[in-house]
């Protein structure tokens, strides 16, 4: 697998062709008992296997379908749970950030700064991230196409961020629907930067519930293993110990009894990938 430039949050390295990061926690800080107990049971699971491990969640969900929708503590009740998170597991911690105002204070706990699909073209919220000397993980909109990805990255070297990861979280395809296109990985990994896939968001059926969004979590195993084939060095997951009690995202996280599992036959897949380098000469034009 062609090399990329590695990524060091903590000690997590994403870009080693040996390992498969994974990146989960529930979809919103839900309360602080229950970020701190989904971070202790997934942090177990991945010590057991080996696998290195990002906690996920965010402190407010800016774009949800309804405006009574819950968005979660917000930034500063937020960023001090998972400074909680931080200090009690040892993990590194990402959270979504939505504005400028947002950069200082999140930067001083977040490990991974990370933009929202549908916020990856704003140029002076990409260059407030990148000049924090945080990991700065992009998600590509849904309307974008890999290739426009380049764009991005040239923003974020711009300011001097080398601290760079790149996540595709499938493509609109019609109303209500997204799909995912595995080109994505190596395009978005010929620019020289780990790539994530986000394989519960890419199961979401956006608004498709009218006031809120669907999803299909049958499909996650299935997604994640295409994923690890097409060369990608995290898997991101929101997952959740109760997916029909889940306070955002539901429909499509993953259940916490199911994590250990899935993660076991990505590890599987990852070696036979890191056996060989089937990456293909991509063009970045």
């Amino acid at each position: 697998m062609a090399g990329v430039h590695p990524v060091k949050a903590q000690s997590v390295t994403f870009g080693d062709p040996r390992r498969l990061v994974l990146i989960g926690g529930p979809c919103v800080i839900e309360s602080e008992d229950s970020a701190l107990r989904h971070a202790e049971k997934i942090s177990q699971i991945a010590r057991e296997l080996d696998v290195p491990y990002v906690f996920k969640a965010s402190y407010d969900k800016a774009n949800r379908s309804s405006v009574d929708s819950f968005r979660g503590p917000g930034l500063e009740a937020g960023l001090k749970i998972l400074a909680k998170v931080k200090k009690e597991f040892g993990l590194p911690v990402l959270s979504d950030v939505h504005s400028i105002e947002q950069i200082a204070p999140a930067a001083e706990v977040l490990d991974i700064l990370q933009i929202p699909a549908f916020l990856s073209r704003q140029t002076d919220l990409l260059l407030a991230a990148g000049k924090t000397g945080r990991i700065v993980n992009v998600k590509k909109g849904q309307f974008l196409s890999p290739w426009d990805m380049k764009n991005v990255v040239d923003k974020l070297e711009a300011v001097g961020c080398k601290q760079i990861l790149l996540t595709d979280r499938g493509a609109s395809f019609g109303y209500q629907n997204l799909v995912s296109d595995f080109r994505c990985i190596p395009v978005m990994r010929s620019f020289g930067y780990p790539v994530v896939f986000d394989a519960t968001h890419s199961v979401q059926l956006p608004g498709g519930k009218g006031t809120a969004s669907g999803g299909m979590a049958e499909f996650i195993p299935t997604l994640s293993r295409c994923a690890v084939a097409a060369g990608a060095d995290s898997i991101f997951m929101e997952i959740h110990e109760n997916p029909s009690k889940a306070l955002s995202d539901g429909p499509n996280n993953l259940e916490l009894a199911k994590l250990k599992g899935l993660l076991e036959t990505l590890l599987a897949l990852k070696e036979v990938v890191s056996r060989s380098d089937a990456s293909p000469q991509v063009s970045v034009s």
